[in-house]
C-alpha cells in the first residue's frame, strides 16, 4: 500500500516537472515573440506616421509580457523597446545632441519602468480579476511612459525647449503637454486599453487549454 501510495505521488510529481517546464518553454518563446514584435512595431513607428499620431501600438505587447509572463518580461520588453527609440526615432536626435546620456537614460528608464509598473499591477490585481488587472496595467503602462518622459523633459531638456523659443512656464508646460505629447498619449492609452485586455485574454485561454 505504502509503495503504490509512493508510485502515485512520485508520477504526480513527475507530471508538475513537465508541466512546469512546459510552461516554462512556452513563456521564453513567447517572451522571444514579443521581443521580435515589440522592435517591429517601433521600426515601423519612427518610419510611419500617421498624422495627428504616431502608430505607436509597441506598448500592447509590453503589457502582454509584463502580464503573461512576468514583470521583468515587461522591463525587458520595455528596454527593448527603448533601444530601438534611440536608434531608430528621429525625435531623439535634439535631445541626443544636447544630453546623450541623459537621453539615453530617459529613454531605456520610461521603457523599462513602464513595463515593470504594467508587471507588478497584474500581479497585484490578478486575484480580484485578471479583466480589471489587465485594464490597470495598460493604463499604468502608457500612464508610466508618458510620465516619466515629461519628468525627463523637465530636469534634463529644458534648454533644448528655449533654442526652440519656448519660454516661460505657461509656455513650456503648454509645449510638452500639447506640442510634444498631444493626442499620442491619448492615442496610445486608447489603443492599449482596447487591444491589451483582449490579446491577453486570448492567449491565456489558449495557455489554459494547453495545460488541461
Amino acid at each position: 500500500m505504502s509503495d503504490e501510495r509512493n508510485k502515485d505521488l512520485n508520477e504526480k510529481w513527475i507530471y508538475k516537472m513537465k508541466t512546469v517546464k512546459t510552461l516554462g518553454t512556452r513563456k521564453l518563446v513567447l517572451l522571444a515573440l514579443l521581443t521580435a514584435i515589440v522592435i517591429m512595431l517601433q521600426v515601423l513607428s519612427s518610419i510611419i506616421p500617421v498624422y495627428p499620431f504616431r502608430l505607436n501600438l509597441v506598448l500592447i505587447p509590453i503589457v502582454i509580457g509584463a502580464a503573461l509572463v512576468a514583470p521583468l518580461a515587461g522591463c525587458w520588453l520595455g528596454l527593448v523597446f527603448g533601444f530601438v527609440v534611440l536608434i531608430s526615432s528621429p525625435d531623439v536626435i535634439p535631445f541626443m545632441t544636447f544630453n546623450p546620456l541623459a537621453t539615453i537614460g530617459v529613454v531605456l528608464v520610461r521603457g523599462a519602468l513602464a513595463g515593470l509598473a504594467a508587471g507588478f499591477t497584474y500581479k497585484a490585481l490578478a486575484k480580484k480579476g485578471k479583466t480589471i488587472a489587465v485594464f490597470t496595467a495598460a493604463a499604468v503602462c502608457a500612464i508610466t511612459n508618458t510620465g516619466i518622459f515629461i519628468v525627463g523633459t523637465y530636469v534634463f531638456f529644458l534648454p533644448v525647449l528655449a533654442g526652440w523659443g519656448v519660454a516661460g512656464a505657461a509656455d513650456i508646460a503648454s509645449f510638452i503637454f500639447i506640442g510634444m505629447i498631444g493626442f499620442n498619449f491619448f492615442f496610445e492609452l486608447i489603443v492599449n486599453l482596447i487591444f491589451s485586455p483582449t490579446i491577453v485574454w486570448l492567449l491565456q485561454l489558449s495557455q489554459d487549454k494547453k495545460v488541461t
